[in-house]
């Protein structure tokens, strides 16, 4: 594992989302489209970058997460089995869990 602390969500006046995340030794990284971690960085900074984009709508944004955990997934040897993709807007917080090869 890389060690990082991922903090999300919106903000309570405006509703924009906030995404940061700090690394082993503290150092923060505030940013307005995506952070990633984990044994398959590479991949999924890869995926994230092909995949991402701004103003998605809700089921956008959740297949572009799922496509890019799952492709990135595949290409480490470490990683898979899946995954849980948090979906938050202003009036609700969906749930939904990936299940991946296990072999």
């Amino acid at each position: 594992s890389s060690g990082i602390n991922a903090e999300y969500g919106l903000d309570p006046k405006t509703d924009e989302p906030f995404i940061a995340s700090t690394d082993l030794i503290g150092c923060p990284m505030v940013t307005n489209d995506f952070v990633v971690s984990g044994t398959c960085l590479e991949q999924l900074y890869g995926m994230c970058e092909t995949l991402y984009k701004p103003d998605m709508a809700p089921d956008e944004l959740f297949e572009c997460i799922s496509q890019a955990l799952l492709n990135a997934q595949d290409r480490d040897a470490y990683s898979g089995w899946g995954g849980v993709v948090y979906i938050i807007e202003p009036n609700k917080i969906t749930k939904r869990t990936l299940k991946a090869r296990m072999d």
